[in-house]
């Protein structure tokens, strides 16, 4: 009898040694954060493994990520970019290196949305005052000037160009304030004061 109990208690110790111990390979994720992103189209891959997981947009920019197949103890990974949103670039940081005995959660992925320029000409403008806006980017546009140009604005993003203030004396009017940035440069708003 006390061989079967020795038996059963170094049975228990050994089991109980795996599983709080190394006994992790095949169980350790791989994920991390991407912060940026405000389009779909991104995909990520690890090469180590060829597997593979497109990252969906939230409200706020920051979303995380976990691939589907578990890593084992010291497996190498290397995250990279599978396929960009059309409008931002990607880049991948901590992205390359062994799992160890724990899950990794610190890769991080940074996506910048392509900006492009918000203006367009002047007319007619032979006093100070007038002010243009475009969400919270405002401008005043000096007696004279000929064009005018207000922060970039990201691709993909709707635009309203509108005048907060109109100059001493004349009265302004705008043509072709509103739209929806594409992947080149607004260059095509009027001002036109009389």
């Amino acid at each position: 009898m006390k061989r079967l109990t020795l038996r059963s208690s170094v049975a228990l110790a050994c089991a109980l040694s795996v599983g709080a111990g190394g006994g992790n390979d095949g169980n350790l994720q791989l994920g991390g954060a991407v912060i940026g992103l405000s389009k779909t189209g991104l995909v990520l891959i690890n090469k180590g493994n060829g597997d593979k997981v497109a990252v969906e947009p939230v409200q706020g920019g920051q979303v995380g990520f976990v691939f589907a197949k578990l890593l084992s103890n010291d497996e190498n990974f290397d995250v990279d970019i599978s396929a960009s949103p059309d409008n931002a670039v990607c880049s991948v940081a901590n992205g390359k290196g062994a799992t160890g005995s724990f899950s990794i959660s610190t890769v991080v992925v940074n996506c910048i949305t392509n900006t492009h320029e918000l203006g367009g000409t002047v007319s007619g403008l032979d006093s100070n005052g007038l002010v243009l806006v475009n969400g919270a980017n405002r401008i005043e546009v000096k007696a004279g000037a000929t064009s005018f140009s207000l922060t970039k604005v990201a691709e993909g993003s709707p635009y309203g160009v509108t005048i907060l203030t109109q100059p001493v004396s004349r009265t302004c009017r705008i043509v072709d304030g509103v739209g929806t940035v594409g992947k080149t440069d607004i260059k095509n708003i009027q001002v036109i004061c009389s």
